[in-house]
Parts: structure tokens; C-alpha cells; sequence
């Protein structure tokens, strides 16, 4: 038991360093690129290690690249980003855990409904919840701000989302037979 606690911190721990080393490197490529890497980083650690990793990984990455300074310029923002975090791997976790290994084409499908929901989800909740209605609330950012910063939280949202979960139904099937054929489990 103590073992399995210990290698859940560590690969938390691992892909949430992953995570922020990617956006650091990935961060002048624009959202795109640097939201469609988070989002198959997302994938990957719920996946993985499983719900709890995946949960908090979601939480702890947008405050962490708050601090670090490559994330939100407005602190108000963080909380819905990892709202909108945990929404995504929350439902990617219900609706695709079963289906991620891709055994047949019935599974390809059922993971890749599951990961078009959980994409949905994400970008009506930032774009709903964040760009339309709380960022013009927000106090000391400029109608200029709240213009170029829901933009950033509107359709491009869905896009990383879906372009992430693409790329996890690629590289997850991968890892997990890589896995199975060393000695570590994850």
C-alpha cells in the first residue's frame, strides 16, 4: 500500500513538472500549440494514474503557471481554469476509461464520443461561464483586456480540447502497452 501511494505522488508529481515544462517551452508557439500539449498532458495523467492524479494535475496546473508566470495574467481567472480542468477530466474519466486502449473500432468510437463530450464541456463552461458572463465583472481589466482575453476562452477552447484528445487516443494505447511490457505500473 505505502509503494502504491508513493509511485501515485511521483507520477503526479512527474506529470504535473511535465506539464508546466511543456507550457514554458511551448508558450511563444501560441494557444494552440501550448493548449492542445496541456490538454493531451491532462489525458495522459487521468488515464494513466487515474482519476486522482488526473484531478490534480487539473487543479494544481493553472495556479502553478499562475505563479510561474507563464499562465493568466489576472489571478481571477485561475479557479475557472481549473474548473474547466476538471470538468475535462472528470467527464473524459466517466465516459472514455473504458474504451482508451482502443481494441476495436466500437471502442474508437466510444472514446472518442466520450473525449468530444468532455472537450464540449470544457470550452461551453470557459466560454460560458468565464468569457461571457465573469470576465466583464472582473474589476481593473480594461473592456480592451476582456475582449482579447475571451476571445482566447471562446471556440480556440474547443479546438486544444479536441486536438488534445486526438492526440491521447494515439499516445495513451501506446504508453499503456509500453507499460505493460516493463516492470512499471502505473
Amino acid at each position: 500500500m505505502k509503494t502504491n501511494k508513493i509511485n501515485y505522488i511521483t507520477q503526479t508529481a512527474v506529470m504535473l513538472a511535465l506539464l508546466i515544462g511543456a507550457q514554458f517551452i511551448t508558450r511563444s508557439f501560441g494557444q494552440f500549440i501550448t493548449g492542445s500539449i496541456v490538454n493531451l498532458i491532462l489525458l495522459v495523467s487521468v488515464f494513466v494514474i487515474g482519476i486522482y492524479g488526473g484531478l490534480t494535475i487539473a487543479v494544481l496546473s493553472p495556479i502553478l503557471a499562475f505563479l510561474s508566470g507563464i499562465g493568466p495574467a489576472f489571478i481571477q481567472i485561475v479557479p475557472f481554469i481549473a474548473i474547466g480542468n476538471v470538468l475535462f477530466v472528470t467527464i473524459a474519466w466517466l465516459t472514455a476509461r473504458n474504451h482508451i486502449s482502443i481494441v476495436s473500432k466500437r471502442d474508437l468510437a466510444a472514446s472518442s464520443m466520450g473525449l468530444i463530450t468532455a472537450s464540449a464541456v470544457k470550452f461551453l463552461f470557459l466560454w460560458l461561464g468565464l468569457a461571457t458572463i465573469v470576465l466583464p465583472l472582473i474589476p481593473g481589466i480594461k473592456e480592451k483586456q476582456v475582449a482579447i482575453i475571451g476571445a482566447a476562452f471562446s471556440w480556440p477552447q474547443l479546438v486544444t480540447a479536441l486536438i488534445g484528445s486526438i492526440l491521447a487516443i494515439m499516445v495513451i494505447p501506446q504508453f499503456k502497452r509500453a507499460l505493460s511490457k516493463s516492470n512499471l505500473k502505473m
